[in-house]
Protein backbone atom coordinates (compact mmCIF):
# COMPACT_ATOMS: atom_id res chain seq x y z
CA UNK A 1 0.00 0.00 0.00
CA UNK A 2 2.55 2.15 1.18
CA UNK A 3 4.67 1.87 -2.56
CA UNK A 4 2.12 1.91 -4.44
CA UNK A 5 1.04 5.50 -2.65
CA UNK A 6 5.18 6.27 -3.39
CA UNK A 7 4.81 5.59 -7.00
CA UNK A 8 1.35 6.96 -7.68
CA UNK A 9 2.98 10.16 -8.69
CA UNK A 10 2.35 12.54 -5.69
CA UNK A 11 5.17 12.97 -4.40
CA UNK A 12 6.26 14.29 -8.03
CA UNK A 13 3.27 16.79 -8.20
CA UNK A 14 4.02 17.60 -4.53
CA UNK A 15 7.93 18.55 -5.09
CA UNK A 16 6.83 20.21 -9.00
CA UNK A 17 4.78 22.29 -6.85
CA UNK A 18 1.46 21.30 -9.09
CA UNK A 19 0.03 18.84 -6.57
CA UNK A 20 -3.74 20.43 -5.34
CA UNK A 21 -3.90 21.50 -1.70
CA UNK A 22 -5.69 18.06 -0.57
CA UNK A 23 -3.35 16.18 -1.90
CA UNK A 24 -0.48 18.52 -0.22
CA UNK A 25 -2.32 18.05 3.00
CA UNK A 26 -3.12 13.91 2.30
CA UNK A 27 1.26 13.74 1.99
CA UNK A 28 2.00 15.87 4.69
CA UNK A 29 -0.04 13.21 7.08
CA UNK A 30 1.53 10.19 5.16
CA UNK A 31 5.05 12.05 6.02
CA UNK A 32 4.55 12.10 9.54
CA UNK A 33 3.19 8.76 9.51
CA UNK A 34 4.94 6.56 7.11
CA UNK A 35 8.87 6.82 7.26
CA UNK A 36 8.86 5.28 3.62
CA UNK A 37 6.96 8.41 2.36
CA UNK A 38 9.10 10.90 4.31
CA UNK A 39 12.75 9.10 2.38
CA UNK A 40 11.32 8.83 -0.69
CA UNK A 41 10.18 12.17 -0.69
CA UNK A 42 13.87 13.41 0.54
CA UNK A 43 15.27 11.40 -2.52
CA UNK A 44 12.99 12.54 -4.88
CA UNK A 45 13.92 16.26 -3.80
CA UNK A 46 17.62 15.11 -3.73
CA UNK A 47 17.54 13.93 -7.41
CA UNK A 48 15.34 17.03 -8.52
CA UNK A 49 18.59 19.21 -6.81
CA UNK A 50 20.87 17.21 -8.83
CA UNK A 51 19.06 17.32 -11.83
CA UNK A 52 18.53 20.89 -11.75
CA UNK A 53 21.99 21.73 -10.88
CA UNK A 54 23.21 19.34 -13.81
CA UNK A 55 21.46 21.70 -16.29
CA UNK A 56 22.33 24.91 -14.64
CA UNK A 57 23.61 27.59 -17.21
CA UNK A 58 26.41 29.39 -15.63
CA UNK A 59 25.53 33.26 -16.27
CA UNK A 60 28.29 35.54 -17.77
CA UNK A 61 30.77 36.91 -15.60
CA UNK A 62 29.82 40.50 -15.65
CA UNK A 63 25.75 39.22 -14.97
CA UNK A 64 25.98 39.82 -11.24
CA UNK A 65 28.15 43.13 -11.47
CA UNK A 66 24.80 44.68 -13.57
CA UNK A 67 22.61 43.72 -10.57
CA UNK A 68 24.49 44.61 -8.02
CA UNK A 69 25.13 48.07 -9.69
CA UNK A 70 20.71 48.44 -10.44
CA UNK A 71 20.06 47.54 -6.88
CA UNK A 72 22.70 50.62 -5.64
CA UNK A 73 20.81 53.00 -8.13
CA UNK A 74 17.65 51.79 -7.03
CA UNK A 75 18.90 51.98 -3.09
CA UNK A 76 20.41 55.28 -3.57
CA UNK A 77 17.56 56.53 -5.47
CA UNK A 78 15.82 59.38 -3.32
CA UNK A 79 11.52 58.88 -3.34
CA UNK A 80 10.27 61.26 -5.99
CA UNK A 81 6.55 62.67 -6.42
CA UNK A 82 6.39 59.87 -9.03
CA UNK A 83 5.55 56.94 -6.92
CA UNK A 84 2.60 58.00 -5.44
CA UNK A 85 0.79 54.72 -6.30
CA UNK A 86 1.42 52.64 -2.71
CA UNK A 87 -0.44 55.25 -0.33
CA UNK A 88 -3.40 53.93 1.49
CA UNK A 89 -6.88 54.95 -0.25
CA UNK A 90 -10.07 55.88 0.85
CA UNK A 91 -12.93 53.46 0.59
CA UNK A 92 -16.63 53.91 0.59
CA UNK A 93 -19.80 52.30 2.89
CA UNK A 94 -18.99 49.06 1.21
CA UNK A 95 -15.35 49.04 2.09
CA UNK A 96 -14.45 49.34 -1.94
CA UNK A 97 -11.47 52.09 -2.54
CA UNK A 98 -13.02 54.73 -3.99
CA UNK A 99 -11.72 56.27 -7.36
CA UNK A 100 -8.61 58.76 -7.42
CA UNK A 101 -9.58 61.05 -10.08
CA UNK A 102 -5.47 62.67 -9.78
CA UNK A 103 -2.98 61.30 -12.11
CA UNK A 104 -0.53 58.13 -11.21
CA UNK A 105 2.62 58.28 -12.32
CA UNK A 106 5.16 55.17 -13.18
CA UNK A 107 8.41 55.75 -13.33
CA UNK A 108 10.10 53.90 -16.18
CA UNK A 109 13.82 53.67 -17.21
CA UNK A 110 15.42 52.67 -19.96
CA UNK A 111 18.62 50.75 -19.58
CA UNK A 112 20.42 52.03 -22.39
CA UNK A 113 19.11 53.46 -26.05
CA UNK A 114 20.23 51.06 -28.01
CA UNK A 115 17.81 48.45 -29.98
CA UNK A 116 18.34 44.72 -29.85
CA UNK A 117 18.24 42.77 -32.83
CA UNK A 118 18.12 39.38 -33.12
CA UNK A 119 20.97 38.04 -34.47
CA UNK A 120 19.33 36.31 -38.14
CA UNK A 121 17.93 39.85 -38.83
CA UNK A 122 21.70 41.45 -38.31
CA UNK A 123 22.48 39.10 -41.21
CA UNK A 124 19.29 39.80 -43.10
CA UNK A 125 20.47 43.81 -42.72
CA UNK A 126 23.46 43.14 -44.50
CA UNK A 127 22.16 41.54 -47.15
CA UNK A 128 19.37 43.94 -48.18
CA UNK A 129 22.45 47.04 -47.78
CA UNK A 130 24.94 44.35 -49.83
CA UNK A 131 22.04 43.87 -52.49
CA UNK A 132 21.52 47.40 -52.69
CA UNK A 133 25.01 48.28 -53.51
CA UNK A 134 24.75 46.07 -56.17
CA UNK A 135 21.52 47.10 -58.05
CA UNK A 136 23.24 50.84 -57.63
CA UNK A 137 25.96 49.24 -59.49
CA UNK A 138 24.01 48.03 -62.10
CA UNK A 139 21.50 51.12 -62.49
CA UNK A 140 24.77 53.36 -62.90
CA UNK A 141 26.39 51.01 -65.40
CA UNK A 142 23.25 50.66 -67.31
CA UNK A 143 22.31 54.38 -67.46
CA UNK A 144 25.61 55.29 -69.01
CA UNK A 145 25.17 52.44 -71.46
CA UNK A 146 21.79 53.79 -72.23
CA UNK A 147 23.09 57.47 -72.49
CA UNK A 148 26.10 56.14 -74.72
CA UNK A 149 23.64 54.53 -77.07
CA UNK A 150 21.88 57.45 -77.27
CA UNK A 151 24.90 59.03 -78.49
CA UNK A 152 25.79 56.98 -80.93
CA UNK A 153 21.91 56.89 -82.30
CA UNK A 154 22.31 60.33 -82.71
CA UNK A 155 25.25 60.71 -84.46
CA UNK A 156 23.74 58.55 -86.81
CA UNK A 157 20.80 60.02 -87.59
CA UNK A 158 22.85 62.95 -88.15
CA UNK A 159 24.78 61.22 -90.59
CA UNK A 160 22.08 59.95 -92.35
CA UNK A 161 20.94 63.17 -92.57
CA UNK A 162 24.61 64.10 -94.08
CA UNK A 163 23.89 61.89 -96.47
CA UNK A 164 20.24 62.42 -97.65
CA UNK A 165 21.05 65.76 -98.67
Amino acid sequence: MIQQYINSGILEAYVTGSASEQEVQELLQMKTKYPEVNNALEELEKDMELLAQSMAITPPTHTWGRISNSIDEIMMRQPSDAVLYNQTKETNQNGYAKPDNGPHYIEVEAANSYMKVHKAWKWVFAAVFILGKIFLGCAIYFYLENRQAQQQINQLKTELRQLKK
